[in-house]
């Protein structure tokens, strides 16, 4: 297995990717590292205009989104006449700047600025895969997408824990120094490991094409809408739960004193199923269809959020949860699969920025609409809302997406050679 993972790195587009996944896995450990404590930072911070805790740690959270969902359409434009690379080092080496301003912070509102500013110079997400699906051959995007998303999964399960445990030995401000030491070291490795070859696209004599007239044609691309439209349903079904998860597992723990505890390995072992199913279903998609794999994956996922809204015990919501990122590890890369498929070949950067806002949006708008729905009907109906949306994803794929998707040309016989 060590010596085909070495001959992988003599092929110019697995070295990429797996440099990728490498960098995409520390970046996901810094960012989700803040998780455990964010809220409570703004607690200790205080307010210096006399705000409410409770509207200040919602602040935090919804201006991030917002401003990211306002700048990845431009920054992947700009990524298609300025080169991928560049946006990945900028998000990363940007974040990290950031992040360390972080530590030093006085009030919650100050977060609060930075948190914005996060949001629009970062977009790590979008920026890596817009630089993978440009040097990955088209018929192996959904295992190229199937290995980012275990990348990012794994660094979501172990960020938490880790800065976590950092915050509570030596403070706050020190899982701000480690989190922007990991983004650096993400940076540095994309800079000296990933090479380039970048040649802009969209050219029409001396002009380039202007970024909405991108964005129109990308659109304009058939099944692409109804792509975009899965993205936001099914980010939509997934977040929707987090503001009431919490509440809803202290229901059902009979050892409080645990409760965090659970709740963490509630999350954790998600992340971990969606790790090792996106392995597996990533490639599938690759050989049987990324539409059939997506529309399987999103009823299965609607029924198991309908049985969550059942569950008596502890036990059962972590079982329910562990499958339900089974399914998602069909869904999430499968769809940023699909988007390189179903588009040509240079817009890769527009592409993944269009797809970063959508999701950024779907970000915005869950945490409302949950807490809304637990209000008004219970805690229990958060999961029914969230099955739903995965049944609408499903049948979005099954009736507008097109069987062959007709946009998927090949890369360059050259490419493909290496």
């Amino acid at each position: 297995m060590l010596n085909r993972l070495i001959k992988s790195f003599s092929v110019p587009w697995q070295k990429t990717l797996y440099i990728m996944f490498f960098a995409q896995l520390i970046t996901a450990v810094g960012f989700s590292s803040m998780f455990p404590f964010l809220p409570l930072y703004v607690k200790s911070l205080g307010s210096s205009a006399g705000l409410s805790v409770e509207l200040l740690a919602g602040l935090v959270y919804s201006s991030l989104a917002l401003a990211m969902m306002i700048a990845s359409p431009i920054w992947g434009a700009i990524a298609d006449r300025y080169g991928r690379k560049l946006m990945v080092e900028r998000s990363m080496f940007g974040g990290s700047i950031i992040l360390l301003m972080m530590a030093f912070v006085t009030s919650a509102e100050q977060l609060v600025v930075l948190r914005t500013i996060q949001g629009f110079i970062t977009g790590t997400i979008a920026a890596t895969n817009a630089l993978v699906a440009s040097v990955t051959p088209r018929e192996r995007t959904g295992y190229a997408m199937g290995i980012l998303q275990v990348g990012i999964s794994t660094g979501a399960a172990l960020g938490p824990i880790i800065g976590g445990i950092i915050a509570d030995a030596v403070g706050y401000s020190a899982a701000f120094y480690v989190t922007a030491s990991l983004l650096a070291v993400a940076g540095f490795t994309v800079y000296f490991g990933v090479k380039e070859d970048f040649k802009p696209a969209h050219v029409k004599g001396s002009q380039r094409v202007s970024l909405v007239s991108e964005w129109r044609g990308i659109l304009a691309a058939a099944g692409v809408k109804s792509t975009y439209g899965m993205r936001f349903l099914s980010q939509l079904g997934r977040m929707l739960i987090q503001p009431i998860a919490p509440l809803f597992i202290a229901t059902l723990v009979v050892d409080t004193g645990r409760l965090n505890t659970f709740t963490g390995l509630v999350m954790g072992i998600s992340f971990a199923a969606t790790t090792l199913s996106a392995l597996v279903l990533g490639p599938l998609g690759d050989r049987v269809g990324h539409r059939r794999v997506v529309i399987t994956s999103a009823c299965f996922a609607a029924l198991l959020y309908f049985a969550q809204s059942y569950v008596t015990a502890g036990w059962q919501l972590l079982i329910l949860q562990a499958l339900v990122g089974v399914a998602l590890g069909g869904i999430v890369p499968i769809i940023s699969a699909l988007l390189a498929r179903l588009t040509h070949s240079g817009e890769e950067g527009a592409v993944y920025g269009l797809d970063n806002s959508i999701t950024s949006g779907s970000r915005t708008l869950a945490p409302l609409i949950g807490a809304a729905a637990a209000a008004s009907f219970g805690l229990r109906s958060a999961f029914i809302f969230s099955g739903l949306l995965f049944a609408l994803t499903a049948l979005m794929a099954n009736f507008l997406l097109p069987q062959n998707p007709p946009g998927a040309e090949s890369k360059p016989a050259q490419e493909l050679a290496h």
